[in-house]
């Protein structure tokens, strides 16, 4: 599977010389499988240069999935092209309430919010309610399994596993505070284990993480501890602070690599750029 992250930024997007490297934008991950479906995951910022993408490549069918609705993981929804174009089919995952999606978009798009009403849209859009099924379905040739986020107002993370590899997505997750809905930290372990990229929340250093506990976001170590224990092979460091610049992050993924050289591990570890791609 490729993917293509398309916005890392945390909370709100966030603009300026200091925040070239690894961007602004908030949240949207592009997975395309090899049957060649395209998953979007989360709605941020990032999902407005997705959709010039798509539209310039003259593809005009996507699955959406979403982590949760905090507003930086929506807020790009109503800049994105395809939805405003005739040709475009829609098969949004109605997770975990079969009314979720529709009653979520609609009510941030409604006037005097947004301009243009989601029930206006000339797209074709199928309502997918899995909710029977939330912690696994498939989509084309992938598997898709589900897990609680330890996160105010809850939500889901993903492991998405195509011939035999795995790529889990798991932001706005407290792996040391437990959110009503969440779960432990060796659940979240069990989860990740072996997975060949892990990209986590990790938004905090742990100074700042003592002052906000309970806020719904976890320490890069603590984010990195679970990769190790997991025994994953690649972390990335997602849902960067909106304060946090260039520099600082590259010296925060320097001391990751210290902590992985003296644990012995070969874990690579880095931080998601808006604009960084994998192949898993």
């Amino acid at each position: 599977m490729y993917i293509r992250c398309w916005g890392s930024r945390g909370s709100v997007p966030v603009s300026g010389k200091e925040y070239v490297k690894y961007g602004g934008d908030t949240t949207c991950i592009e997975i395309r499988s090899q049957d060649d479906e395209i998953i979007i995951v989360d709605s941020g910022t990032g999902i407005r240069l997705l959709g010039k993408q798509l539209l310039e490549e003259k593809r005009s069918e996507f699955h959406l999935i979403f982590t949760h609705t905090h507003w930086d993981h929506i807020m790009g929804f109503p800049f994105f092209k395809p939805f405003y174009s005739p040709h475009s089919k829609f098969k949004m995952y109605r997770i975990p309430d079969a009314r979720f999606v529709k009653t979520m978009l609609s009510n941030m798009m409604n006037p005097p919010f947004f301009p243009v009403e989601y029930k206006n849209s000339p797209a074709h859009i199928q309502y997918i309610n899995n909710a029977d099924s939330y912690e696994h379905f498939k989509i084309g040739s992938m598997d898709v399994n589900a897990i609680p986020l330890s996160h105010p107002n809850t939500g889901r993370g993903y492991k998405f596993t195509e011939n035999g590899k795995s790529f889990i997505f798991i932001t706005d997750n407290e792996l040391r505070f437990r959110h009503p809905g969440g779960l432990l930290f060796d659940d979240y372990r069990n989860f990740c284990k072996g997975a060949d990229l892990l990209i986590h929340d990790g938004e905090y250093t742990s100074e700042e993480y003592g002052n906000l506990i309970s806020w719904g976001h976890s320490s890069y170590v603590d984010a990195l501890e679970l990769a190790l224990e997991a025994g994953v092979k690649r972390l990335g460091i997602f849902h960067l602070n909106q304060e946090r610049t260039d520099e600082q992050i590259d010296e925060i993924i320097k001391d990751c690599q210290r902590i992985i050289q003296k644990k012995g591990s070969s874990l690579e570890c880095f931080a998601v750029a808006r604009g960084m791609s994998f192949t898993v």
